[in-house]
């Protein structure tokens, strides 16, 4: 039986994979919809692995507020992160970055306690949880990357119905769940939405 930190490990690997095809090209051109660059949003969405792994690594649960790691941009209008990647390392070295924190956050979604909770915004949560939100935001956010990069992006549905039955439970079930997750989250551009969240708290 596939888990959700199977299915983090494996978006997390494909998303590295896709990435690594375009190091070469240039990385600081506007990711799709955001108003950051495709390093920053790369960066972003390392830098959500690595707080989420934070949120369950603690011995003493942080149900209030995140554990205050310093946040900072590496340039001005881009993503407040943590976990910046070197310059000089180029692009690699932010894939190198993702895939480190993606491990980070694979190896305490499997190891830790189902009766460990850890805060969010969307919904106090637990190791499964935050394992599913970390394959949303590697999903959503290399879908935010791949026209510019010129990337192939097609999630696996299996995955993708997952965290949808996990993190958005009202969104339709008779429909292919990848559109479905671009349409709750206000990716498609025929169903605009002005905001959106999924549900964290535990099942």
């Amino acid at each position: 039986m596939t888990d959700l930190a199977d299915d983090l490990e494996a978006t997390v690997a494909a998303a590295c994979a896709a990435l690594r095809t375009a190091v070469r090209l240039d990385w600081d051109g506007p990711a799709t919809g955001l108003t950051w660059s495709v390093r920053s949003t790369v960066e972003h969405v390392a830098d959500d692995l690595f707080a989420y792994a934070g949120q369950i690594a603690t011995a003493t649960p942080e149900l209030a507020e995140y554990v205050p790691f310093t946040y900072s941009a590496d340039r001005p209008g881009e993503a407040q992160v943590t976990t910046h990647a070197r310059r000089e390392a180029g692009n690699d070295g932010v894939v190198r970055v993702l895939d480190a924190c993606g491990g980070m956050l694979v190896s305490l979604a499997r190891t830790r306690p189902a009766e460990v909770r850890g805060y969010h915004p969307y919904g106090v949560s637990d190791p499964d949880g935050f394992a599913a939100m970390g394959t949303v935001e590697v999903l959503l956010h290399l879908h935010d990357v791949a026209a510019p990069l010129g990337l192939a992006w097609d999630p696996d549905p299996d995955v993708v119905r997952r965290v949808l039955d996990r993190l958005f439970p009202d969104a339709p079930s008779e429909e292919a769940p990848w559109p479905t997750l671009l349409r709750v989250t206000g990716r498609d551009p025929a169903a605009p939405l002005d905001g959106w969240r999924w549900d964290g708290t535990v099942r």
